[in-house]
């Protein structure tokens, strides 16, 4: 085998394309794979920049590709934590009606629970609410018992570990920027990089926030688009952390896809507090002000964002202010917990989401994994991708067994 021809080729060391390279590397242990990655690191973006939160699939359209991902994708998460001696915690959850219009939401949720058979999920009163949570006012709760904390990024690198232990020809490399992709006759695929020319029989892009553009390169027809959401997150202090002993999140939104600002405690200490979600004008741009103009255009000439805008407006505009507000982001906490003061919070970090969007203006809500004469594209993979990781890598390899 040549310098730079391997049997599978994975774009992208994020933890789904991590999890998809560990998962091929055990069913076909003696096949040689490299993981192409851009950054000089693991975990530059939505792998390293979410809450770290080990979701328990209760919200999700019973069915879905999320739902079944999701439960399929914790058990096998948590089974990998503790095996490979990651830290977790599986410290639970609560959701919150804070007024009596949310109840009818909460009782929905609760539904898909139990149809998505959520394990150990109960109604918790206003005072068995306050003996999970003391400052948390709600008049009714679910308490999600399966739900947890775990840092994705270690996870992601214990996979690139464990794959160059199984096969020593394997590769993970780093500041490879990836051009266009051609295949022969034979379909062998041909990718132009930044560090040469690689080959291989089959290809995976697992680009995240680049997905679509990696698909139109590849001459993929899409029906979407990819559209950044910044989150911001504030953290307590340390005088406050002791405020929140596991997650704690709002009713969410039914209309928009977002589960709101929620306080997550953290695998590494502390409680982070958010995230809000606002348009990005940059769709790797981490600050307020982050401004890259052909993400910006392309966006804002796609007929879905306008469509999206027109829906969501008023959503949108209330997110947008708290971004740059924190007495208005202090507000939205306060609906949980009341006693939170200016003083026991403070900014912390952000993250983009990568969105798909389609025409009309939907958020694409599953997860979208299409295949194309031996390359298969994750062109949407959002929350809860991460929890749900090794389980897309399960439905990737079938895909590419039978491609």
């Amino acid at each position: 085998m040549s310098k730079n021809k391997f049997d599978f080729i994975i774009v992208g060391a994020g933890i789904v394309g991590l999890a998809t390279a560990y998962k091929l590397q055990l069913k076909f242990p003696n096949k040689a794979i490299a993981i192409l990655e851009k950054e000089d690191a693991i975990g530059k973006h939505q792998t390293g920049r979410n809450s770290g939160v080990l979701h328990s699939g209760i919200y999700y359209t019973p069915d879905s590709y999320k739902a079944k991902n999701c439960k399929n994708g914790r058990d096998q998460i948590v089974a990998f934590a503790k095996k490979n001696e990651i830290d977790i915690d599986i410290c639970g959850k609560i959701i919150v009606a804070t007024t009596k219009e949310e109840i009818p939401l909460l009782a929905i949720i609760y539904q898909k629970g139990l149809q998505n058979k959520t394990k150990g999920i109960c109604y918790l009163n206003k005072q068995e609410t306050k003996e999970k949570e003391p400052f948390i006012e709600a008049i009714k709760s679910i308490w999600v018992p399966t739900a947890g904390i775990i840092n994705y990024v270690k996870v992601a690198e214990k996979f690139a570990e464990l794959i160059t232990k199984i096969n020593p020809k394997s590769k993970l490399i780093l500041s490879c920027r990836v051009g266009k992709t051609s295949s022969n006759l034979e379909q062998l695929k041909t990718i132009l990089t930044s560090q040469g020319i690689f080959t291989t029989e089959k290809l995976i892009f697992c680009t995240g926030l680049q997905s679509d553009r990696s698909a139109k390169k590849d001459n993929v027809k899409l029906d979407l688009k990819i559209v950044g959401f910044r989150g911001d997150y504030y953290k307590l202090t340390k005088a406050a952390a002791h405020k929140i002993k596991s997650l704690v999140y709002p009713v969410p939104d039914s209309n928009f896809p977002f589960l709101g600002v929620h306080f997550t405690k953290m695998i590494q200490g502390g409680v982070e507090c958010g995230p809000n979600a606002v348009f990005s004008f940059k769709r790797e741009g981490y600050k307020t002000t982050s401004f890259n103009l052909k993400d910006t255009f392309e966006a804002l000439t796609y007929k879905g964002t306008w469509k999206l805008f027109a829906k969501h407006w008023r959503k949108g505009l209330a997110e947008y202010k708290r971004a740059f507000s924190k007495k208005l982001f202090l507000k939205a906490l306060q609906k949980m917990m009341p006693t939170l003061t200016l003083n026991d919070i403070e900014i912390a970090r952000s993250g983009v989401r990568a969105q798909a969007l389609d025409v009309q203006g939907n958020m694409i809500d599953d997860f979208k994994i299409e295949e194309k004469k031996g390359t298969i594209h994750v062109l949407n993979a959002p929350s809860p991708a991460a929890t749900s990781c090794m389980a897309i890598a399960d439905e990737i390899v079938i895909k590419i067994i039978n491609c």
